[in-house]
């Protein structure tokens, strides 16, 4: 019994401790689980983005400077030149941390200091005595998340697009469609509400100038001014996108983006023969409603396509309507520019990306790799003619396109390979880079495949096209429609349209933006559609003044919610066109070889030939309307720059648009706006009625499309008087001469001088 009361204590000591043994040990591991999802916690909430944003950037695997890469913790702890960069558990001792207390890292940028702040430098040094627990399997990568410095593969506009769900409004009354709801519900949100309808006669120049770059006829504003049906505008709308106008117009803000001309620039500027075929597939095709994805397929690969055929094949004049230099001074080098060339404008026109800016280097601000680069840069490489070949102008002949057009091909199933380059530079190659999809959009990354076995090219650049084309690709939609809301609004959803990346602006209405996107894709991509649904939309149709401006005004200068219409002028084709149309002498022929504008002998002067250089098509051929006009890169119309037609040699997704002092001297003293007075006052003259009122009251119709106020009648009457005297004065001065001149002469430059006057106008040269 005794023995057995003795052991009794011993077992129950034995089993409290145990007891507290295990429950200190449970309380232990438990903390150290806590601790260690805290740690976990820590590093994807905090420390990645932080190494991400301050250090990964230049400590990466492709650029480890100091031998140092931060993308894993092994490389973290194997460290670099200067030894281990961290001791796990103690911060004192690890060598990254001090250079980050002392200010050394991030290094100066730019003469200016990159030291982390306190907070900052505090939350490393808790990771670092915690352990610097790292997730497992995780490697960072400067490109996969947004900071403020750069944008990541999560950037807005590298998200796949969502059909985001159509808002709802109170003011349904202005409710067209759907843009309307989206429109309105921002504006509701800030207490505002949109302008006014605009005016019918306003409306319909707006929507002529936008779709035919024309103005309409007096006859046809009455028309529309007294059709009371509901579908009148509608009926207008149908007529205009039919229209071969729409085309020429259209095709216009393309041949912009594709910095086409029909010359090569340089000192010789050679003529590209036939090219004005590629500008006729641009008209046509939109005037055919081409789905965009087969438009962007036939300029990229329409040699290449199964129905290859001669128009698809002059489509691939899009990547030979750059400049070319048959004499560089380095050969080798000069193939890099030409390269660079060709991808920037394929990723400026169809994904408003500048890729470009990683030939050298990654790109500083969007999740564009150099190998990315040179990914782009495969496809076109075996397409590339050495300078030398001059009466190839670059590319491929007419033998080895199988057609006698100007397009273009590379007739090599497996290309040469094309090496990334240290630095851009030629002569510093560097690994050879396999053609790929581009890695900034993740769902479509991935090897090109070999090309087929009876293929007589790469079919690279089909394989690209498929790849912009593609539904799952998030820029090409947005990109196109934001490009149509632009030139019908007058400004861009998205209002740097060439560049969606972190350096552009973010849009004013992303879901409408992605609703127009998603509507596109779902429509088959068609563009004719889309054309409609914004021209149908009471966005488009508002006043371009409101009655709160000032108000408004205060709180958004910038019109980014689209409270009212912008007032535009007119670009320099369709001012020159307007002209044209007004004086009666527009010749709408469509199509074929360009003709060549008068240009003033002082023009001429820079020419190494002059005006043996240059020579003038017969004056029936330059009335024809402005698309046609021969493009010469080193002899644009004066005219035409003055009124900021776009350079030639860059893509241009956006024109300038200024107001200076030659412009107003263009109008007054340029020949060919004289001219036009002329033929405008000849056609007033023809007209019913012969006093001064019946002629003001036509000229009024036939330049403005409205009657002039009375006000106005005045003043034109006072000014063909002041005109007739001014003009008798001089011809009596020039009969005692010998010249002979009759009271019909006065009154033909009297009336010329008042038709001058209203092709001056603001309300000439502007649209509401």
């Amino acid at each position: 019994m005794s023995e057995h009361r003795v052991t009794r204590p011993i077992h129950r000591a034995v089993l409290c401790s145990v007891w507290v043994a295990v429950f200190v040990a449970s309380t232990f591991f438990h903390s150290d689980a806590n601790a260690g999802e805290a740690d976990a916690t820590l590093f994807e909430s905090k420390i990645a983005s932080l190494l991400i944003r301050r250090c990964v950037e230049c400590h990466n695997d492709e650029k480890a400077s100091g031998g140092l890469s931060l993308t894993s913790r092994e490389k973290l702890l194997a460290g670099g030149e200067s030894g281990p960069a961290i001791v796990p558990g103690d911060p004192d001792e690890s060598y990254l941390l001090q250079r980050v207390v002392d200010g050394d890292m991030p290094p100066e940028k730019r003469g200016r200091s990159q030291q982390l702040p306190d907070d900052e430098a505090e939350l490393f040094r808790t990771w670092i005595e915690r352990g610097a627990s790292w997730t497992d399997g995780r490697v960072l990568d400067i490109y996969e998340m947004t900071t403020d410095v750069r944008g990541g593969r999560d950037w807005w506009s590298l998200q796949r697009v969502e059909r985001p769900s159509v808002p709802e409004v109170d003011t349904s009354s202005r409710v067209a469609n759907a843009i309307d709801t989206f429109v309105l519900a921002r504006l509701e949100t800030a207490g505002m509400q949109p302008a006014p309808p605009a005016d019918k006669r306003t409306l319909i120049r707006r929507a002529y100038f936008d779709v035919t770059g024309l103005p309409p006829s007096p006859e046809e504003i009455d028309a529309f001014e007294h059709d009371e049906s509901e579908s009148a505008y509608e009926h207008l709308v149908d007529r205009l996108l039919a229209s071969p106008h729409f085309g020429e117009r259209w095709a216009r803000f393309w041949l912009d983006l594709v910095r086409f001309a029909e010359t090569c620039g340089y000192e010789r500027d050679q003529v590209k023969p036939g090219v004005w075929k590629y500008r006729d597939w641009v008209i046509d095709s939109i005037n055919d409603d081409k789905p965009y994805d087969r438009f962007v397929t036939e300029q990229l690969a329409g040699d290449e396509i199964p129905d290859r055929s001669e128009q698809s094949v002059i489509a691939t004049g899009f990547l030979r309507v750059g400049t070319w230099n048959d004499e560089p001074n380095d050969p080798q080098e000069y193939k890099y520019e030409r390269l660079e060339d060709v991808i920037h404008t394929t990723s400026t026109a169809f994904l408003g990306l500048t890729i470009k800016c990683a030939r050298c280097h990654q790109h500083k601000f969007d999740p564009i790799s150099q190998t990315d680069y040179y990914r782009m840069g495969s496809v076109f490489w075996a397409g590339f003619i050495p300078p030398g070949s001059g009466k190839l102008l670059g590319g491929p002949n007419s033998e080895q396109l199988g057609l006698d057009v100007f397009g273009w091909t590379d007739r090599a199933r497996e290309p040469e390979a094309l090496h990334l380059l240290k630095k851009g530079d030629p002569h510093r190659p560097g690994p050879v880079v396999e053609p790929a999809h581009l890695s900034f959009v993740s769902a479509l990354a991935g090897p090109y495949q070999a090309a087929p076995e009876d293929a007589t090219t790469s079919h690279r650049r089909l394989q690209l096209a498929r790849w912009i084309v593609d539904e799952r690709n998030p820029l090409t939609a947005r990109v196109l429609v934001n490009r149509l809301w632009q030139h019908h609004f007058g400004r861009a959803l998205v209002r740097s349209p060439n560049n969606f990346g972190f350096k552009g602006e973010q849009p004013t209405h992303p879901e409408l933006l992605d609703w127009l996107a998603a509507e596109f894709v779902s429509g088959g991509w068609k563009t004719k559609r889309m054309h409609k649904l914004m021209l149908m939309s009471e966005t488009y149709r508002q006043a371009s003044v409101h009655p709160l401006h000032d108000e408004y005004a205060e709180r958004d200068f910038a019109n980014r919610l689209w409270w009212r219409a912008e007032r535009r002028r007119l670009d320099a084709e369709s001012l020159r066109d307007a002209m044209l149309a007004t004086s009666g002498e527009l010749d709408v022929r469509p199509g074929g070889p360009s003709f060549h504008p008068n240009i003033s002998a002082d023009a001429l002067e820079g020419l190494s030939k002059k005006s043996g250089d240059w020579k003038a098509s017969p004056a029936e051929d330059r009335r024809r309307r402005s698309i046609y006009m021969f493009s010469k890169r080193s002899l644009l119309s004066p005219l035409m720059t003055t009124f900021d037609f776009c350079d030639t040699t860059l893509p241009c997704g956006r024109r300038d648009v200024t107001t200076v002092a030659p412009q107003a001297l263009a109008l007054l003293n340029n020949e060919f706006v004289h001219e036009r007075s002329a033929a405008l006052s000849r056609r007033v003259a023809t007209q019913p009625g012969t006093d001064s009122i019946d002629r003001v009251r036509v000229a009024w119709r036939l330049a403005l499309g409205r009657n002039p106020r009375p006000t106005e009648e005045q003043a034109a009457i006072a000014h063909l008087d002041q005109q007739r005297k001014h003009f008798a004065a001089r011809m009596s001065s020039q009969t005692k001469s010998g010249d002979v001149f009759s009271s019909s002469d006065v009154d033909e430059l009297a009336l010329a001088s008042l038709c001058h006057v209203l092709i001056n106008t603001n309300e000439f040269i502007y649209v509401d």
